[in-house]
């Protein structure tokens, strides 16, 4: 055991130990942990550091605790890579969901964008600076926020802006959305493109994280842009949100280059 290790408080010592317990695959994906009675006894420690380790392992996502069930090792984070080719990648045909990651493939679930509130722009610091992103007077925009889910989990959030005009009935209202942004194009009768895309992490504020179900402060990846005509009128503002663990972004400099990685399927954003 390293220097590190041995002055380490008690509690976290035991909580590298599970740790390692389930990296061996000691404790499955899935299974139930020993109580707080077995582990003291097990460990010769007493309640107090049980509990901090097992609060330790919780906020590193390696252990789910259920209320009145027990403590369960986490299944492995489901991750979708996001592909962006900067060479051929110029019109914003909306997020396509048939790529999904292979263990939520597996279970048979499925990615669904549903609008969640349409809301006049205006009233936030995040209406303003879309305004100005789109040279347009915050009042003529329209704010419309959805979440990605998949089964009862909630992978992402997207706020989209635009102009109140263009903005279709069939959009205007919460429900299900096949697809956000080639509706709005179809919709207007125009060709969307990508005008610039920038990728940034926060902390997720209360809102966020009610939706996300995470605790508020979790690490977000945020991707936002502007799509505009092909004579660059800015048309959308978009600023999508997703748990951390939860996605990766890939950049291709090859023409159809594979991801030389192993990993999940890719889903292009």
């Amino acid at each position: 055991m390293s220097n590190h290790r041995r002055t380490s408080p008690r509690y976290l010592q035991l909580a590298r130990l599970i740790q390692e317990r389930i990296d061996a695959g000691e404790f499955p994906a899935g299974s139930r942990l020993p109580s707080e009675p077995e582990m003291c006894a097990e460990f010769g420690v007493n309640r107090l550091t049980v509990r901090e380790a097992v609060a330790e392992l919780e906020r590193a996502a390696a252990i789910e605790i259920r209320r009145g069930i027990g403590t369960f090792a986490r299944l492995p984070v489901a991750r979708v890579s996001i592909t962006v080719d900067p060479r051929s990648q110029r019109f914003d045909m909306g997020s396509t969901h048939a790529s999904l990651p292979e263990s939520t493939a597996e279970r048979g679930l499925d990615v669904q964008e549903t609008i969640t509130a349409v809301l006049p722009a205006g009233a936030t610091a995040a209406d303003e600076e879309a305004a100005r992103h789109l040279g347009r007077p915050a009042g003529v925009l329209a704010r419309v926020e959805t979440v990605f889910s998949s089964g009862s989990e909630c992978w992402g959030i997207s706020s989209y802006w635009i102009p109140r005009a263009l903005l279709p009935r069939e959009l205007t209202a919460p429900g299900p959305v096949e697809n956000l942004v080639r509706a709005l194009a179809d919709s207007a009768g125009i060709t969307l493109e990508y005008d610039w895309r920038a990728f940034s992490a926060i902390g997720a504020d209360i809102g966020d994280a009610d939706l996300l179900g995470v605790p508020a402060g979790s690490p977000l990846l945020v991707r936002e842009g502007v799509s505009c005509t092909p004579d660059g009128e800015p048309v959308l503002h978009v600023r999508r949100r997703i748990q951390g663990e939860r996605a990766r972004f890939v950049l291709h400099f090859r023409e159809s280059g594979p991801d030389p990685r192993p990993g999940p399927h890719d889903a292009h954003s």
